[in-house]
């Protein structure tokens, strides 16, 4: 039975995931979001102690945090997605949202459950060649293969929100 709950679950968050595609926010909505990170980082390097989400779970913060840096990368010129506080703004962005929560959870799942299709294990835990080549399959969707529609619409959000983040 267990087995079956957690399947159902799976399901419902996998089906949730094209609704990420919907993903809409006010211009107000995004600047509280990102004050709250600008203050949470400060309170952070302050205190050295690190951010504690309000809504992601640890392994959700890990893959969050992982996939913002893949998606804005620190170079030369500027830092990466965490050093300006993104996953801190999607924290706040999904607060008290049940829509954006059911759709962020959704794609989350669907990129695990993609990585665990293919590599036996989660995003996190795979290579940086294993996630490049995932990843790659979701990023461009008029070359997305079919059964891709899910990864695609996350993505798409992920980036959008690591745009309006940075």
């Amino acid at each position: 039975a267990l087995m079956e709950t957690d399947r159902r679950t799976m399901l419902k968050l996998l089906a949730a995931a094209p609704a990420a595609a919907g993903f809409t926010w006010t211009e107000a909505e995004a600047q509280e979001a990102h004050n709250h990170a600008q203050a949470a980082q400060a309170t952070a390097r302050k205190t050295g102690a690190p951010y504690k989400p309000k809504f992601f779970t640890a392994h959700e913060w890990a893959t969050v945090t992982m996939l913002v840096d893949i998606i804005m990368p620190k170079d030369e010129r500027s830092g990466s997605a965490t050093d300006a506080g993104v996953p801190e703004f999607m924290d706040f962005m999904m607060a008290d949202q049940p829509g954006r929560q059911t759709a962020m959870r959704g794609g989350l799942a669907w990129l695990d459950r993609e990585c665990t299709s293919r590599y036996d294990k989660m995003f996190v835990d795979c290579t940086n060649a294993e996630r490049t080549k995932v990843l790659d399959d979701i990023a461009w969707p008029s070359k997305a293969g079919p059964g891709m529609s899910h990864g695609v619409a996350f993505f798409n959000t992920m980036r959008d929100l690591v745009a309006t983040g940075f």
